[in-house]
């Protein structure tokens, strides 16, 4: 009881791999037992899920807490403290926990939670760690353009020209002790080079930055970082550059439903609509489990930007209904009626 339990802190974008880095790192946990708490924007834990599908003993479905449809760093009094204090109350406690953010968390009010009483003599913050999704920044989805900006301001002074989500980026990288370039195989040597030089415009001094392919990055690496983030006084762009505090934080410029539909014919033609959704609505990210006929089995559907991946995981339980449930997430104004109907036509 004497020795705080590490805690590991891993945000990052809507799409950037969390899930695939922590089952990575669960896979090859070698016996340390790690207790997960996962946190998603929407009314369905796919992250959740899918972890809990991995079938590792030293992660059972029990070391899995999941606080979905609310961001961790607006509950920190209502949810992330009370899970904190059940983790610690169990009889065998873990030896090191992993908190997986919404892709619209901000980290800071989350790390500066490790401060209250309850749980600062019992846990620390060994590490925050951000992944940044390679192929997404180098086509320029989150870089700004300062000479248009710029023009834009003498245009009209008035005008805000950060957007949400320019904002939740320079956040999360701020933040962080580990910089986690990920999906690196999609872009080449010199698009990985712009990627860095932009990351390590927002990041700290002396943060390390590494590249990962498929979430796979040996654990020594992600583990025993020993920051003490929580002792940091780690500001968020809004108490930066508008005075503000990090409690002023909300998700007003974002909205997410839930579609649903029954089995799916052909995987591949629920890809070609869902990638002509994403184009046709600025979808941010989808993302869900799907029904396929002639199929026992339960198909993963994720999808960021262009991209659409999807993989069976396990079989349908006897209990739970074949349907097809996929999580939307975008900026508010998505036309939730006009994506049903498409993805209706498949499912």
């Amino acid at each position: 009881m004497t020795q705080k339990i590490p805690t590991t802190v891993i945000t990052g974008f809507l799409g950037s791999g969390k899930p695939t880095l922590i089952r990575h790192l669960i896979e090859n946990a070698n016996g340390r037992r790690i207790a997960l708490i996962v946190n998603e924007f929407g009314d369905v834990g796919v992250d959740g899920e899918m972890l809990k599908a991995c079938g590792n003993p030293d992660c059972t479905e029990d070391d899995i807490l999941e606080l979905a449809n609310g961001c961790i760093c607006c509950t920190v009094a209502e949810d992330f403290i009370p899970t904190m204090e059940k983790i610690l109350a169990r009889p065998e406690r873990p030896d090191h926990i992993v908190i997986e953010t919404s892709g619209l968390a901000l980290p800071q009010p989350l790390v500066r939670a490790f401060r209250w009483p309850e749980i600062k003599t019992q846990v620390t913050v060994d590490g925050v760690v951000t992944l940044v999704d390679a192929a997404a920044v180098s086509e320029g989805r989150f870089a700004v353009d300062e000479a248009a900006v710029e023009a834009q301001r003498q245009a009209d002074e008035m005008l805000d020209h950060e957007t949400p989500l320019s904002e939740l980026f320079e956040d999360q990288v701020s933040c962080a002790d580990l910089i986690v370039v990920s999906k690196s195989d999609l872009v080449d040597d010199a698009g990985l080079e712009t990627v860095e030089t932009q990351v390590r415009a927002e990041m700290r001094s002396g943060v390390g930055v590494v590249r990962a392919r498929h979430g796979a990055l040996p654990l020594e690496v992600l583990l025993g970082l020993g920051a003490a983030a929580e002792e940091d006084d780690r500001k968020s762009h809004h108490e930066l550059y508008h005075g503000g505090e990090e409690d002023d934080h909300d998700h007003d410029d974002f909205a997410s439903f839930v579609a649903t539909g029954g089995v799916v014919g052909d995987p591949a033609d629920l890809t070609r609509h869902i990638e002509g959704l994403m184009r046709a609505h600025n979808i941010l990210r989808l993302k869900g489990f799907a029904a396929v006929a002639d199929k026992d089995m339960r198909l993963v559907v994720q999808a960021v930007g262009p991209r659409v991946d999807s993989y069976f995981d396990r079989e349908w339980r006897p209990d739970e209904p074949r349907e097809t449930r996929l999580v939307v997430i975008g900026e508010v104004g998505l036309d939730h009626a006009a994506i049903a109907r498409t993805l209706a036509e498949v499912c």
